[in-house]
């Protein structure tokens, strides 16, 4: 049976309500915007139902749009990852953090020379679009600070130099404190910036990435659809739910990645859904399980 999306505007929780109960949105929208992390996979295998549930939101007609907070990968190896777990995805549909780093840097900081906290990808990506980067904590106009497992004191001291003696801005990548991952998550942006910012005394300028405006605006040239026919569906209280807010659009907490529920029950800001998983997205029965899919080679295991 194919589902038809709806158009109807949400109606807002009322002020001072508890967490919702576990409860799945009753209609199929005309967009979906779908974080990855810990709502479609979690570190290396899709989440229970999640290439069936995405089969069926493309089955709807519905648009589809997949967001990530993560600079780790290019938008090209997110949508080759999806493919390898058998979820339809193209390129233009991911919007990474990437993206917007180098379109701000470019209206905010023209001609500006970056030093980064980053790792490889990151100076890779800025490269490529025309932007200076540097070593040199004399030479640098900005100081951007991402995700980076490769950081050590060398990193901090430079980027220190930069905004502390030659008075660099500060821009980060994305607000999160960790990434989920299947052992715990690992330090995320937000545990960089803390240090950068915390022996600088300085503030970021910027910070990029999910629920911030200049992802939002990316994310809705992408979707072209009206927030009001829209959801976003995500596993961060404080990125995904105050992102919908800021789009106008429904907004779907899953249970699977970063949220718990005591940390739902402790926010003040609560989504308009919550279900378990992705797999309790969409209205009827629960999605029933594709085909296992071909092994695929061995590959060095990356946290995602």
């Amino acid at each position: 049976m194919r589902l038809r999306p709806a158009s109807r505007q949400r109606s807002p929780a009322p002020p001072g309500a508890g967490p919702p109960a576990r409860r799945r949105p009753p209609r199929v929208f005309a967009g979906y915007v779908v974080d990855l992390d810990g709502t479609v996979y979690l570190g290396d295998e899709p989440l229970p139902g999640a290439v069936e549930t995405l089969a069926r939101i493309r089955d709807a007609g519905s648009r589809l749009v997949f967001l990530t907070n993560n600079p780790l990968r290019s938008a090209a190896s997110y949508a080759e990852r999806l493919r390898e777990f058998s979820v339809q995805a193209e390129e233009r549909e991911v919007v990474t953090p990437l993206a917007v780093l180098t379109g701000y840097l470019k209206e905010h900081h023209r001609g500006a020379a970056v030093l980064t906290v980053a790792e490889p990808l990151v100076d890779q990506s800025l490269a490529a679009a025309g932007i200076e980067v540097t070593s040199e904590p004399s030479a640098a106009d900005v100081v951007v600070v991402s995700f980076d497992r490769t950081f050590d004191y060398t990193k901090l001291l430079r980027a220190f130099r930069a905004v502390h003696k030659h008075g660099a801005v500060i821009v980060a990548t994305n607000p999160d404190p960790f990434c989920p991952t299947p052992d715990g998550g690992l330090p995320d942006c937000a545990a960089v910036l803390a240090a950068v910012e915390a022996c600088t005394g300085a503030r970021a300028e910027a910070v990029l990435g999910k629920p911030g405006p200049q992802m939002a605006a990316e994310v809705r040239a992408r979707l072209g659809v009206p927030g009001a026919e829209a959801t976003m569906v995500g596993d961060r209280i404080l990125t995904d739910v105050a992102m919908s807010r800021a789009l106008g659009m429904t907004s779907v907490l899953v249970l699977s990645g970063a949220t718990t529920e005591r940390d739902l029950a402790g926010s003040a800001v609560q989504p308009d859904y919550v279900i378990d998983g992705i797999a309790d997205l969409l209205p009827g029965p629960p999605p029933q399980p594709r085909p296992v899919r071909e092994p695929q080679p061995a590959r060095p295991r990356e946290p995602q």
